[in-house]
Formats: structure tokens, C-alpha cells, sequence
């Protein structure tokens, strides 16, 4: 079997599924050559966790059951449901939809009920037979919580109001009415005392006590980037003490009810808007360890320290993020056709549905694993201009790093063909004249001249050496070791016109000068 997997501080990171798994192909040319894959090792060693984990354009969310047996996630295009049964490894049923799912949450243990809040401004209840009932709401919405003491749903969207939607009375109440007139992107709800927090278009936190039906407090987040503020995403911790946000610049906070002071602040590096936080707090050690995603990049890290621990960065952009408590596995949604799934040995074990990743990742742990460059080329900004794909900047072709680009192996070689098409006669010619170079400097050699092909410099040199010495003393020293440098490389000429050679060699050799014409003085 062969897994992808990326090594930073000693922890391994594998890549089960997803795009660029074992193959460079992608996914369109996959599918329509999957008899020409059959003779393909790398793609028959691949391992296909769960068969049809894909959706035919992209995915927009994912989530997993209570029971952990079950995972459903919605995608386009078109809009659809998918719902994946782990004990078989495959996908149960798919379901249609008549417009694109903007967030879902799931009620019951396993995938039975679920309710999908729609971009169209609908709120769908599904259940086992398919839809159970359809309702509409005033503005567009962006996030969905809820509430499992009261049986309140809320619902966070494009304006000042909160949405509250009691599944046990079977109507809307008062809806919770926030400061800003921007938007809410962001609600979750505490689930050791009920709080309720709203993150805010406008940059601020609102707290609500659904029991007295009222704001506690209203926070404003600085994220110390001098630049405008959202709250993207928030999440309570399982203590009833300790929340997280994320801000649009990148920014995740993490703060103590107690106080207004932010306990650590770490900047996610690229500047997109935090989309995903999880608190890892399932398993004894990795209590201490929280993950903040946007669409470029997924980050665990120390919440004390701030200490990254690892980091899984896919080559599209991401959605969203799930993780398996209790296991080392994450589920991501993403713009491209495959879903990802990602597995960490040093967070936790497998799932007991997959408990084989266990015996694999051993084996691979044993072995030297391929970076993630490694069918990659690296070329500067100048080579770009030369290949004339200077469109391509910006895209998903070009991976830029540090002053230049990463580009694929076999689509360097093609463009360095259109570019140069006469590329290959014009090394085939090079080699053809550095080895007549080579036959006539052998040629025009005196009898028991040094046939030795390293001389490159100081040839002067060894002919008086050989002159002084005899022909095998002088091709010993050639020959050896400690002097060959001085025969190869450049650095050692030596340079009879300089003031330092003139100082050793004040008077030149008779014979010479006599060669040359002129008299010489001893």
C-alpha cells in the first residue's frame, strides 16, 4: 500500500484519500482512462478508504455522527446529500436537492435527522424517508446551532437578527436582535450551561442567555492587524469556560469567560478568513491541542504554547474540516471531486472501522516516505518569463515558494519543449562538440605527452614538470590526490603576468627565451 505523508517535528501527517494521492493524474483523466489505471502499480496500491467519496464538482460541508458510524456530507453540483456507513466502507444513499447547502447540523445519534439550511433562504428537515418538512426564512442565512436543552434552533444571518426556530412548539420565537446590521457568521452554544455566542460581520462577540432571553455582554475583538475585523467562526470549549474565535484576517483568539484579554493569539500566516475551530480535548494526550483551519490550510497547535504540532495542507482550497473524536483521523470538504481524509498516528489511533490504516502506517514508518515536492520542479521567476507561462502565475500549476515556483515534472518537460522545441538537437549537438574537443586535444599531444584528461589547468606547468621530473613522476603527481585540484580547477591558474609570480621568478628560463627569440639573463 502506498499513503502520502508529510513530516514536520517528528510527526507524520498521511493523506488517505483526496487529490494527488499515489497518482499525478487528475481526476477527469482518472475516470476516463480507468482501463489504461489497470496496469498502473502506483494506482492499484492506492487505498480507497471509502469507495465514492466524492462528489461530482466540489463539497461544501462534512460531519459525523454521534455514534460514529456514519458521516454525511452535501456538495454540488448538482446540490446533493451524500450519507457514508463506515461498518460497509461505502456510500448508503445520496440525495437531491433544489438549491446548494449553506451549513447542516445533525439531531439524532446516528444520520436519521438532520436539518440543512439552504441558500435559497430555506430551512429542510430531513429525515429517513427523504424530506420531512420545509420552511422559509426572511433573510439569507449563514450558520446554523443548536440548542438541545430547550430544542432551539438558531439560525445566524445576513442582517441584525438571530433566528430562533423552538423544534419542540413546531414555531419561530422572538428572535435574538444583535447590534450590527451586517451580518452573523458565526453561533454556537456552550453545552455545560447554555450560553449562547454570535460572532458578528461588525468584529464583535455577543453573548445571549437563552434562559433570561437577553445579551449578557457584547466584546469587541482586536486582532492586532490594524485592518477591518470579522468574527468568522467561534467555539466553546466542553469546560464551560474557555471559547475560540477566528477573525477574517487569519487571526485565531483564544479567550476565558472571565476575562477580556485574550489567553494567546496565533495567526494562521496567509491572511484568509478562519473557517473551522476544534477543540482536540477527546483523548488524555492531546488534551491540550486545538485545530484552526481556513482555505488554504489546517493547523494544530498547542492552545498553551501556541507550539504548532502539525498541519495538513491540501492542493485546493478547503470548506471544511471534521475530526474523529478519540481517533488521529480528520475528514475534509474541499473544491475539488475527491474528499480528503487525512490520518495523524501521534494524535490517536484509527477508527475501529479502519483499524488496518494502524498496521500500514507502521509499516510505512519503517520506510523513507517521498516529500511533498518530490515530482515537483522548482524554477525562478526568470524561468517562468523563458517558459512564457507567466498566465499560469496565481493559479493552481504554479505552487509558489520562496523566489520561485514549484511545477509539475512532466509539465516542465512539455512547456520546455513548446518553448524550446529544438532543445534536444541542441544538446545532442553540445555533446557532439565537447567530444571532437576532447579527440583533438589527445591528438595534437607530443609523444609521451600525460594522457591524463583531468588536466584542465596549468598544462605550462606540467610539461616542465615532465620536462624536470621525467614523463611518470610528473604523471604521478598529476595522478594524485593531493594535488589534483590544481590540475581541475580554475581557482589554482597560475598567473605569470601577476606581481607575485614575478617576485618568485625574478630571471626566466634560457631555454625559453631562446625558444622565443629573445635572450635571457641568469
Amino acid at each position: 500500500m502506498v499513503l502520502k505523508s508529510t513530516t514536520a517535528n517528528d510527526i507524520s501527517v498521511y493523506q488517505v484519500s483526496g487529490t494527488n494521492v499515489s497518482r499525478s493524474l487528475p481526476d477527469w483523466i482518472a475516470k476516463k482512462r480507468k482501463r489504461a489505471l489497470k496496469n498502473d502499480l502506483d494506482y492499484q496500491n492506492r487505498v480507497e478508504l471509502v469507495q465514492d467519496f466524492e462528489f461530482s464538482e466540489a463539497s461544501n460541508k462534512i460531519r459525523v455522527t454521534k455514534d460514529g458510524q456514519y458521516a454525511m456530507a452535501t456538495g454540488t453540483y448538482k446540490p446533493q446529500i451524500h450519507v457514508y456507513d463506515f461498518a460497509n466502507l461505502s456510500l448508503k444513499f445520496e440525495r437531491h436537492t433544489d438549491t446548494e447547502n449553506v451549513d447542516f447540523i445533525i439531531l439524532s445519534d446516528d444520520w436519521t435527522k438532520s436539518i440543512h439550511l439552504q441558500d435559497d433562504r430555506s430551512i429542510e428537515f430531513q429525515v429517513k424517508g427523504g424530506m420531512h418538512y420545509r420552511t422559509r426564512i426572511p433573510k439569507f442565512g449563514r450558520t446554523l446551532s443548536y440548542n438541545e436543552v430547550n430544542c432551539d434552533l438558531y439560525v445566524g444571518t445576513a442582517g441584525n437578527e438571530i433566528y430562533r426556530l423552538n423544534l419542540e412548539q413546531g414555531r419561530f420565537l422572538k428572535p435574538f436582535e444583535t447590534e450590527t446590521t451586517l451580518g452573523v457568521n458565526s453561533i454556537d452554544v456552550n453545552q455545560v450551561h447554555g450560553l449562547v455566542a454570535a460572532g458578528l460581520e461588525d468584529g464583535a462577540v455577543e453573548f445571549w442567555d437563552p434562559r433570561a432571553k437577553q445579551r449578557v455582554v457584547r466584546m469587541l475583538i482586536n486582532d492586532g492587524t490594524d485592518l477591518p475585523t470579522q468574527v468568522s467562526c467561534l467555539k466553546f470549549k466542553n469546560d464551560g469556560l474557555n471559547f475560540a474565535c477566528g477573525t477574517s484576517n487569519g487571526v485565531s483568539l483564544l479567550y476565558d469567560l472571565r476575562t477580556s484579554q485574550p489567553l494567546l493569539r496565533k495567526d494562521q500566516g496567509y491572511g484568509f478568513d478562519i473557517k473551522k475551530i476544534t477543540w482536540i480535548d477527546d483523548s488524555d494526550s492531546a488534551s491540550d491541542l486545538i485545530m484552526t483551519s481556513d482555505k488554504k490550510i489546517a493547523k494544530i497547535w498547542n492552545k498553551n504554547t501556541g507550539k504548532p504540532f502539525a498541519s495538513m495542507e491540501p492542493s485546493v482550497d478547503i470548506n471544511d474540516v471534521e475530526y474523529i473524536p478519540g481517533t488521529g483521523m480528520f475528514f475534509m470538504a474541499n473544491e475539488a471531486i475527491a474528499m480528503h481524509t487525512y490520518y495523524i498516528p501521534a494524535l490517536g489511533p484509527a477508527p475501529k472501522w479502519c483499524s488496518f490504516l494502524d498496521n500500514i502506517t507502521e509499516e510505512l514508518e519503517e520506510k523513507p516516505s517521498d516529500t511533498v515536492y518530490s515530482n515537483y520542479r522548482f524554477i525562478t521567476k526568470q524561468d517562468v518569463v523563458k517558459l512564457n507561462i507567466s498566465h499560469l502565475v496565481g493559479t493552481k500549476v504554479l505552487r509558489a515558494y520562496m523566489h520561485g515556483y514549484f511545477i509539475d515534472t512532466e509539465l516542465y518537460d512539455k512547456v520546455n519543449l513548446i518553448a524550446n522545441p529544438n532543445a534536444l538537437q541542441d544538446q545532442r549537438e553540445r555533446e557532439i562538440k565537447n567530444r571532437i574537443a576532447k579527440e583533438r586535444e589527445s591528438r595534437i599531444r607530443s609523444t609521451g605527452a600525460i594522457t591524463n584528461t583531468k588536466v584542465k589547468v596549468n598544462k605550462d606547468y606540467v610539461n616542465k614538470l615532465e620536462k624536470k621530473m621525467g614523463h611518470d613522476a610528473a604523471e604521478g603527481v598529476v595522478n594524485d590526490d593531493r594535488f589534483k585540484e590544481m590540475f581541475e580547477d580554475p581557482m589554482f591558474q597560475i598567473d605569470e603576468e601577476s606581481h607575485d609570480y614575478k617576485q618568485l621568478n625574478p630571471v626566466k628560463n634560457p631555454e625559453t627565451d631562446s625558444a622565443n627569440g629573445t635572450d635571457g639573463f641568469q
